[in-house]
Protein backbone atom coordinates (compact mmCIF):
# COMPACT_ATOMS: atom_id res chain seq x y z
CA UNK A 1 0.00 0.00 0.00
CA UNK A 2 1.49 3.31 -0.71
CA UNK A 3 1.81 5.70 1.92
CA UNK A 4 0.16 8.94 1.44
CA UNK A 5 0.95 10.58 5.06
CA UNK A 6 4.22 12.39 6.00
CA UNK A 7 6.90 11.36 8.56
CA UNK A 8 4.74 12.94 11.31
CA UNK A 9 1.51 11.41 10.06
CA UNK A 10 -0.03 15.03 9.66
CA UNK A 11 -1.24 15.29 6.36
CA UNK A 12 -4.73 12.95 6.86
CA UNK A 13 -5.61 14.82 10.26
CA UNK A 14 -9.55 16.29 9.96
CA UNK A 15 -9.32 19.85 10.00
CA UNK A 16 -11.70 22.56 11.57
CA UNK A 17 -12.10 19.60 14.44
CA UNK A 18 -15.50 20.37 16.54
CA UNK A 19 -16.95 18.47 19.62
CA UNK A 20 -19.93 16.79 17.93
CA UNK A 21 -17.49 15.74 15.20
CA UNK A 22 -15.02 14.22 17.76
CA UNK A 23 -17.54 12.44 19.97
CA UNK A 24 -19.48 10.79 16.91
CA UNK A 25 -16.24 9.71 15.56
CA UNK A 26 -14.37 8.31 18.79
CA UNK A 27 -17.77 7.22 21.38
CA UNK A 28 -18.12 3.82 20.05
CA UNK A 29 -20.79 2.72 22.95
CA UNK A 30 -22.99 5.64 21.18
CA UNK A 31 -21.78 3.93 17.61
CA UNK A 32 -22.63 0.69 18.66
CA UNK A 33 -26.23 0.53 20.78
CA UNK A 34 -26.05 -2.97 21.23
CA UNK A 35 -22.54 -3.06 22.84
CA UNK A 36 -23.61 -4.31 26.41
CA UNK A 37 -24.62 -7.64 24.64
CA UNK A 38 -20.96 -7.59 23.28
CA UNK A 39 -19.30 -6.45 26.42
CA UNK A 40 -21.41 -8.91 28.25
CA UNK A 41 -20.02 -11.86 25.50
CA UNK A 42 -16.43 -10.79 26.44
CA UNK A 43 -17.18 -11.83 30.59
CA UNK A 44 -18.76 -14.72 29.96
CA UNK A 45 -16.55 -16.10 27.29
CA UNK A 46 -13.53 -14.94 29.41
CA UNK A 47 -14.94 -16.66 32.47
CA UNK A 48 -14.92 -19.64 30.32
CA UNK A 49 -11.42 -19.55 28.96
CA UNK A 50 -10.25 -19.04 32.96
CA UNK A 51 -11.99 -22.05 34.23
CA UNK A 52 -10.85 -24.34 31.06
CA UNK A 53 -7.35 -23.34 30.90
CA UNK A 54 -6.22 -22.19 34.77
CA UNK A 55 -4.60 -19.48 34.33
CA UNK A 56 -1.58 -17.95 36.33
CA UNK A 57 -3.38 -15.22 38.23
CA UNK A 58 -2.47 -11.92 39.28
CA UNK A 59 1.52 -12.40 38.36
CA UNK A 60 2.93 -8.74 39.41
CA UNK A 61 4.86 -7.23 36.90
CA UNK A 62 5.65 -3.95 38.34
CA UNK A 63 4.97 -2.54 42.15
CA UNK A 64 1.35 -0.38 41.33
CA UNK A 65 -1.18 -2.78 42.38
CA UNK A 66 -2.96 -2.55 39.64
CA UNK A 67 0.49 -3.90 37.85
CA UNK A 68 -0.21 -7.32 37.73
CA UNK A 69 -0.89 -9.90 34.17
CA UNK A 70 -3.07 -13.44 33.69
CA UNK A 71 -0.47 -15.81 31.87
CA UNK A 72 -1.89 -19.00 30.23
CA UNK A 73 0.39 -21.13 29.15
CA UNK A 74 0.15 -24.38 27.33
CA UNK A 75 0.57 -27.90 28.33
CA UNK A 76 4.05 -28.25 26.28
CA UNK A 77 6.45 -25.76 25.93
CA UNK A 78 5.66 -22.49 25.07
CA UNK A 79 6.46 -21.09 20.97
CA UNK A 80 6.37 -18.16 21.99
CA UNK A 81 4.02 -15.73 24.10
CA UNK A 82 1.52 -13.06 23.14
CA UNK A 83 0.86 -10.05 25.74
CA UNK A 84 -2.07 -8.56 25.32
CA UNK A 85 -3.41 -5.06 26.29
CA UNK A 86 -6.71 -4.24 26.98
CA UNK A 87 -9.10 -0.73 25.80
CA UNK A 88 -11.66 1.01 27.37
CA UNK A 89 -10.05 4.26 26.57
CA UNK A 90 -7.51 4.27 29.57
CA UNK A 91 -10.34 4.51 32.31
CA UNK A 92 -12.40 1.32 31.96
CA UNK A 93 -12.40 -2.38 31.46
CA UNK A 94 -10.45 -5.51 33.20
CA UNK A 95 -8.10 -8.03 32.50
CA UNK A 96 -10.61 -10.46 33.39
CA UNK A 97 -12.67 -9.08 30.80
CA UNK A 98 -9.96 -10.21 27.74
CA UNK A 99 -9.14 -13.33 29.13
CA UNK A 100 -11.16 -14.91 25.92
CA UNK A 101 -8.15 -13.73 23.90
CA UNK A 102 -6.49 -16.70 24.74
CA UNK A 103 -7.50 -20.10 24.25
CA UNK A 104 -7.00 -20.01 20.49
CA UNK A 105 -3.08 -19.03 20.80
CA UNK A 106 -2.82 -21.73 23.73
CA UNK A 107 -4.72 -24.59 21.45
CA UNK A 108 -1.57 -23.37 19.18
CA UNK A 109 1.35 -23.92 21.62
CA UNK A 110 1.48 -19.95 22.38
CA UNK A 111 1.92 -18.56 25.86
CA UNK A 112 -0.65 -15.36 26.31
CA UNK A 113 -0.38 -12.59 29.24
CA UNK A 114 -3.34 -10.73 29.56
CA UNK A 115 -2.22 -7.18 31.27
CA UNK A 116 -4.15 -5.04 33.80
CA UNK A 117 -2.86 -1.40 34.23
CA UNK A 118 -3.89 1.89 36.53
CA UNK A 119 -7.23 3.26 35.34
CA UNK A 120 -7.61 7.40 34.48
CA UNK A 121 -7.91 9.66 36.20
CA UNK A 122 -6.43 7.78 38.89
CA UNK A 123 -2.86 7.88 36.84
CA UNK A 124 -2.88 10.03 33.62
CA UNK A 125 -2.05 8.56 29.72
CA UNK A 126 1.63 8.75 30.50
CA UNK A 127 2.08 6.52 33.49
CA UNK A 128 0.34 3.93 31.68
CA UNK A 129 2.41 3.52 29.02
CA UNK A 130 5.31 3.26 31.69
CA UNK A 131 3.07 0.24 32.84
CA UNK A 132 2.86 -1.09 29.83
CA UNK A 133 6.89 -1.09 29.21
CA UNK A 134 7.03 -2.74 32.38
CA UNK A 135 4.54 -5.04 31.71
CA UNK A 136 6.72 -5.97 28.62
CA UNK A 137 9.95 -5.85 29.97
CA UNK A 138 8.83 -8.12 33.08
CA UNK A 139 7.81 -10.67 30.33
CA UNK A 140 11.28 -10.52 28.42
CA UNK A 141 12.90 -10.86 32.23
CA UNK A 142 10.81 -13.30 34.13
CA UNK A 143 8.55 -15.17 31.79
CA UNK A 144 10.46 -18.13 30.93
CA UNK A 145 10.47 -18.52 35.03
CA UNK A 146 6.66 -18.32 34.81
CA UNK A 147 6.30 -20.78 31.68
CA UNK A 148 5.89 -18.02 28.74
CA UNK A 149 8.68 -17.85 26.30
CA UNK A 150 10.57 -14.60 27.00
CA UNK A 151 12.44 -14.75 23.63
CA UNK A 152 9.60 -14.83 21.08
CA UNK A 153 7.24 -11.88 22.51
CA UNK A 154 4.57 -10.63 20.28
CA UNK A 155 2.51 -7.46 22.11
CA UNK A 156 -0.63 -6.37 21.06
CA UNK A 157 -3.66 -4.65 21.89
CA UNK A 158 -7.44 -3.45 21.21
CA UNK A 159 -8.76 0.37 20.89
CA UNK A 160 -6.30 1.68 24.06
CA UNK A 161 -4.46 -1.01 24.48
CA UNK A 162 -3.74 -0.53 20.40
CA UNK A 163 -2.31 2.83 21.30
CA UNK A 164 -0.25 1.20 23.77
CA UNK A 165 0.57 -1.25 21.54
CA UNK A 166 2.05 1.62 18.89
CA UNK A 167 3.75 3.30 21.50
CA UNK A 168 5.87 -0.14 22.63
CA UNK A 169 7.24 0.91 18.74
CA UNK A 170 7.94 4.05 19.65
CA UNK A 171 10.04 3.30 22.56
CA UNK A 172 13.90 3.88 22.12
CA UNK A 173 14.58 0.37 24.76
CA UNK A 174 18.10 0.75 24.71
CA UNK A 175 17.23 3.33 27.46
CA UNK A 176 15.48 0.75 29.99
CA UNK A 177 18.10 -1.60 29.93
CA UNK A 178 17.92 -3.72 26.39
CA UNK A 179 20.38 -4.45 23.87
CA UNK A 180 17.32 -4.47 21.48
CA UNK A 181 13.69 -4.40 21.77
CA UNK A 182 12.28 -7.36 23.97
CA UNK A 183 9.13 -7.84 21.10
CA UNK A 184 9.58 -10.13 17.72
CA UNK A 185 6.17 -8.29 16.08
CA UNK A 186 2.95 -6.23 17.38
CA UNK A 187 -0.90 -6.04 17.03
CA UNK A 188 -2.56 -2.96 16.97
CA UNK A 189 -6.32 -3.27 16.70
CA UNK A 190 -8.66 -0.34 16.18
CA UNK A 191 -5.73 1.28 17.96
CA UNK A 192 -5.87 5.24 18.86
CA UNK A 193 -2.42 7.23 17.01
CA UNK A 194 -2.89 10.83 17.58
CA UNK A 195 -4.54 11.96 20.69
CA UNK A 196 -4.92 15.32 19.61
CA UNK A 197 -8.23 15.18 19.25
CA UNK A 198 -9.18 13.27 22.18
CA UNK A 199 -8.68 16.70 23.88
CA UNK A 200 -12.65 17.71 22.85
CA UNK A 201 -13.80 14.35 23.87
CA UNK A 202 -16.29 13.66 26.44
CA UNK A 203 -13.56 10.86 27.39
CA UNK A 204 -10.88 13.31 28.50
CA UNK A 205 -13.15 14.53 31.73
CA UNK A 206 -11.30 11.50 32.77
CA UNK A 207 -8.03 11.58 30.37
CA UNK A 208 -7.22 15.06 31.47
CA UNK A 209 -4.91 15.55 27.99
CA UNK A 210 -3.60 19.02 27.11
CA UNK A 211 -3.18 19.92 24.04
CA UNK A 212 0.76 19.44 23.94
CA UNK A 213 0.50 16.28 26.59
CA UNK A 214 -2.16 14.43 23.26
CA UNK A 215 0.96 15.36 20.60
CA UNK A 216 3.70 13.82 23.15
CA UNK A 217 1.38 10.68 23.32
CA UNK A 218 0.91 10.13 20.04
CA UNK A 219 3.32 7.76 18.30
CA UNK A 220 2.08 8.76 14.79
CA UNK A 221 3.71 11.53 15.56
CA UNK A 222 7.01 9.85 16.82
CA UNK A 223 9.04 8.04 15.05
CA UNK A 224 8.99 4.54 15.11
CA UNK A 225 12.26 2.79 17.11
CA UNK A 226 11.53 -0.50 16.75
CA UNK A 227 11.92 -2.62 13.28
CA UNK A 228 9.83 -5.76 13.97
CA UNK A 229 7.07 -6.71 12.21
CA UNK A 230 3.48 -4.59 13.32
CA UNK A 231 0.15 -5.26 12.09
CA UNK A 232 -2.43 -2.53 11.99
CA UNK A 233 -5.79 -3.67 11.68
CA UNK A 234 -9.39 -2.25 12.12
CA UNK A 235 -12.68 -3.27 11.75
CA UNK A 236 -14.61 -2.25 8.78
CA UNK A 237 -17.49 -1.15 10.13
CA UNK A 238 -16.25 1.07 12.84
CA UNK A 239 -16.50 4.32 12.76
CA UNK A 240 -14.84 6.69 10.24
CA UNK A 241 -12.32 8.22 12.72
CA UNK A 242 -11.07 4.90 14.08
CA UNK A 243 -10.33 4.00 10.51
CA UNK A 244 -8.33 7.22 9.74
CA UNK A 245 -6.40 6.53 12.80
CA UNK A 246 -5.56 3.27 11.64
CA UNK A 247 -4.29 4.28 8.45
CA UNK A 248 -2.77 7.60 10.01
CA UNK A 249 -0.28 5.12 11.50
CA UNK A 250 0.17 3.26 8.67
CA UNK A 251 0.80 6.54 6.38
CA UNK A 252 3.13 8.01 8.99
CA UNK A 253 5.47 5.08 9.61
CA UNK A 254 5.57 3.01 6.56
CA UNK A 255 8.20 5.88 4.92
CA UNK A 256 10.49 4.90 7.38
CA UNK A 257 10.14 1.13 7.86
CA UNK A 258 11.74 -2.02 6.20
CA UNK A 259 10.16 -2.67 2.86
CA UNK A 260 7.70 -5.73 2.65
CA UNK A 261 7.88 -5.96 6.78
CA UNK A 262 4.67 -4.57 8.43
CA UNK A 263 0.88 -4.60 6.94
CA UNK A 264 -2.84 -3.32 7.43
CA UNK A 265 -5.82 -5.34 7.95
CA UNK A 266 -9.28 -4.22 7.83
CA UNK A 267 -11.85 -6.84 8.62
CA UNK A 268 -15.10 -7.03 6.62
CA UNK A 269 -18.58 -6.98 8.68
CA UNK A 270 -16.95 -5.99 11.90
CA UNK A 271 -17.50 -3.19 14.40
CA UNK A 272 -15.23 -1.75 17.58
CA UNK A 273 -16.55 -4.33 20.10
CA UNK A 274 -16.78 -7.65 17.32
CA UNK A 275 -13.88 -7.12 15.35
CA UNK A 276 -11.63 -8.37 19.05
CA UNK A 277 -14.09 -11.20 19.49
CA UNK A 278 -12.20 -12.69 16.28
CA UNK A 279 -9.25 -13.58 18.77
CA UNK A 280 -11.49 -16.25 19.94
CA UNK A 281 -11.46 -17.46 16.35
CA UNK A 282 -8.34 -19.57 15.63
CA UNK A 283 -9.50 -19.86 11.99
CA UNK A 284 -10.10 -15.59 11.99
CA UNK A 285 -8.13 -13.69 9.60
CA UNK A 286 -7.14 -11.88 12.93
CA UNK A 287 -5.69 -14.40 14.70
CA UNK A 288 -3.67 -16.09 11.88
CA UNK A 289 -1.99 -12.51 10.96
CA UNK A 290 -1.06 -12.49 14.71
CA UNK A 291 0.26 -16.05 14.45
CA UNK A 292 1.90 -15.06 11.17
CA UNK A 293 3.73 -13.06 13.30
CA UNK A 294 5.26 -15.74 15.15
CA UNK A 295 6.19 -17.54 11.96
CA UNK A 296 3.50 -19.67 12.34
Amino acid sequence: MEATGDAKGIANAPVNLTREFVEAGYNNRAAVPDHPRWLAQWTADSATARASYAPRLDLHYGPAPQETLDLFVPATPAHGTFLFLHGGWWRSLDKSDHSFVAPAFVDAGYAVAVANYDLCPAVGIATIVDQARRALAWLAREGDAHGANAQRIVVGGHSAGGHLTAMMFATDWTTLGFDAAPMMGGVSLSGVHDLRPLTLFSANEDLRLSDAEAARLSPALEPPRVQAPLLVAVGADETGEFIRQSQLLWDAWLPTRPQGVDSMLRIAGRHHYSVVVDYADRQSALTRATLALFGA
